[in-house]
């Protein structure tokens, strides 16, 4: 029998949160990739972190919302992850490609909230590069009347995001500085877009192995 769905609210948006393992302790945070949801269970490179695991669907993904028009960006997406934060209090985030680059600017944004960030490869990662793209005007996307997931304008806006090397880098550098923490993100992917590169260079992140970061920061207080 599967888990329930804690629906929270972020603005006109209902969240599903799912519940995947209970447990004593910090919350492991799990975002996923562009155009996935939450896993049905604990992926086996996760088990190994000792308190309880969940997942958010962001917005337009999995059994979350599918506002209507579009108008995605990924800081607004960082506000699912606030009311996530809001609900469970301070977590660990393990972030996948899209989710990764979520999970570096609510960490810079909640760095008291937020006990270590782990970046990982998947789909989402590069965005749309550090500079924007050729304008495109897109009229539709023949979206289905059951508003089924992931929603396609979910799938082209995120997919053409800015992301510049800059402004990833600032936000890593909040949540190095704020958090209190020796080390506040850990970058354990191989592919390194230019965003990417810039964050690994900032003091206070560090590129390990995934077992390494979840034996870093499950002993974080």
């Amino acid at each position: 029998m599967s888990a329930p769905v804690l629906r929270l609210q972020h603005g006109r948006v209902s969240l599903a949160l799912h519940q995947r393992r209970d447990g004593e302790g910090r919350p492991l945070l799990l975002l996923h990739g562009l155009g996935e949801r939450t896993p049905d269970a604990v992926p086996e490179p996760l088990a190994a972190w000792p308190g309880p695991v969940v997942g958010l669907d962001l917005t337009g993904h999995g059994a979350s919302d599918v506002p209507a028009g579009g108008g995605y960006y990924c800081e607004a997406l960082m506000g699912d992850v606030d009311a996530a934060l809001a609900h469970l209090g301070p977590c660990t985030i393990h972030g996948r490609g899209l989710g990764a680059y979520v999970g570096l600017l609510i960490a810079g944004a909640r760095p008291a909230l937020v006990r270590g960030a782990i970046l990982a490869d998947g789909p989402g990662l590069a965005g749309g590069g550090p500079t924007p793209p050729s304008p495109a005007v897109v009229t539709s996307l023949g979206s289905s009347p059951s508003r089924a997931t992931p929603d396609p304008w979910a799938m082209l806006e995120l997919s053409r995001d800015v992301r510049p090397p800059d402004y990833a880098a600032t936000y890593a550098r909040l949540a190095s500085v704020n958090s209190g923490l020796d080390v506040a993100v850990a970058v354990v992917g191989v592919n390194r877009p230019p965003w990417l590169e810039a964050v690994v260079q900032e003091p206070g992140v560090v590129a390990c192995s995934l077992p390494e970061a979840l034996d870093r920061f499950a002993a974080v207080d």
